[in-house]
C-alpha cells in the first residue's frame, strides 16, 4: 500500500498545456481567416459554430481558477478564497452549498471555524490540521452534521483546506464523521476509474475519484448541484481544463458532454450519487 501522505500517481500534462479548448478555436478561426489559404467558408462556420456552442455550454458553470483569484486575509495567518456563495436573493438548487472556500493556515495559525449549527464538510488539501481537536492529515475528510458546535481549526505546520457548507438538517444519531485517507480503499467505479464515497445522503455524495491517465465519463446529466475540486492533475470538462486547486460547480439541470483526462486525476466532487446517464 503506497504512504498515506504520498502523491498519487500522475503523468505530466502535455506541452503545451492548453487553458481551454474554446479559446485555441478562436486563435485558429482567426488564423485561418487571416491567411492566404483560408478553409473554405463552410469550415470556418462550423468552426464558428463549435465556438459558440463551447461558449454557451460553459456559460451555466461556475468555474474559479485557484491561481488567479485572491486570497482574503481574516485572521492573523489566515487566508479565504471564496469558491461559491449561494445568492440569498433565490432559492437554493438542489445540492447546493451555502458557501465552498479553501482556508489556508500559515504555521501556527488558528481560526474560528464556520459559523455553528449548519452542516459542513472539511477536506484537507495539503499538510496537516485539526478541526476541534481532530487531526487530519492529507485527504482526510471530515464531516460535522448540523447541530454540533462550531469547531476551531488550527495547524501547527500549515495547510490548505476545503469547507464546504450547506443546510442540510441533521438526523437523529447524526455524529461527526471523518474518513482517513491512509488505508482506505479505491473501489472500482467504471473503467480506469476508482471512486471513493466519503459521505451520501438522499441522493446526493460526497467523494474522491481517482482516474488513470486517458480515463473519461460519457455525457451526464444533473440533478443536483455538481462541485469538482481538483486535487491533482489535470481534467477536461467539455471543453474547460481544470488544474490542481480549481474549482468547478455545474447547476442542477445542467450536464457534461465529456469528462476526461490525459494525466490522470484526484478529484472532489459532491453532486449526484449515482450519475445520470445520456444515450
Amino acid at each position: 500500500m503506497r504512504p498515506p501522505l504520498s502523491p498519487l500517481p500522475m503523468l505530466d500534462p502535455p506541452d503545451p498545456v492548453r487553458d481551454a479548448l474554446s479559446p485555441e478555436l478562436l486563435a485558429l478561426l482567426a488564423r485561418a481567416q487571416e491567411a492566404a489559404d483560408a478553409p473554405p467558408p463552410a469550415l470556418r462556420d462550423r468552426l464558428a459554430r463549435r465556438v459558440a456552442g463551447s461558449a454557451a455550454a460553459a456559460a451555466p458553470m461556475q468555474t474559479v481558477r485557484a491561481d488567479r483569484t485572491p486570497f482574503t486575509p481574516v485572521a492573523p495567518g489566515v487566508r479565504v478564497l471564496v469558491l461559491h456563495t449561494h445568492d440569498a436573493a433565490r432559492p437554493l438548487r438542489p445540492g447546493e452549498p451555502l458557501a465552498a472556500r479553501l482556508i489556508e493556515l500559515a504555521p501556527g495559525s488558528q481560526w474560528h471555524g464556520p459559523d455553528a449549527g449548519i452542516h459542513h464538510e472539511w477536506l484537507v488539501l495539503r499538510g496537516t490540521a485539526t478541526v476541534g481537536g481532530e487531526t487530519l492529515a492529507e485527504r482526510d475528510f471530515h464531516v460535522v452534521p448540523a447541530g454540533h458546535p462550531a469547531r476551531p481549526v488550527a495547524s501547527a505546520d500549515g495547510a490548505l483546506l476545503f469547507l464546504r457548507e450547506s443546510p442540510l438538517p441533521a438526523q437523529p444519531g447524526d455524529q461527526p464523521l471523518t474518513v482517513r485517507d491512509a488505508g482506505a480503499p479505491w473501489p472500482d467505479y467504471g473503467p480506469g476509474i476508482r471512486r471513493r464515497v466519503l459521505w451520501t445522503r438522499d441522493g446526493e455524495a460526497a467523494m474522491l475519484y481517482y482516474t488513470d491517465p486517458g480515463a473519461m465519463v460519457p455525457n451526464h446529466s444533473h440533478g443536483h448541484d455538481e462541485e469538482c475540486l481538483m486535487v491533482q492533475g489535470e481534467l477536461y470538462l467539455d471543453d474547460v481544463l481544470l488544474r490542481a486547486g480549481d474549482y468547478q460547480l455545474a447547476p442542477a439541470g445542467t450536464g457534461h458532454r465529456l469528462t476526461e483526462t490525459d494525466t490522470g486525476v484526484v478529484i472532489y466532487a459532491h453532486g449526484d450519487l449515482d450519475l445520470q446517464f445520456i444515450g
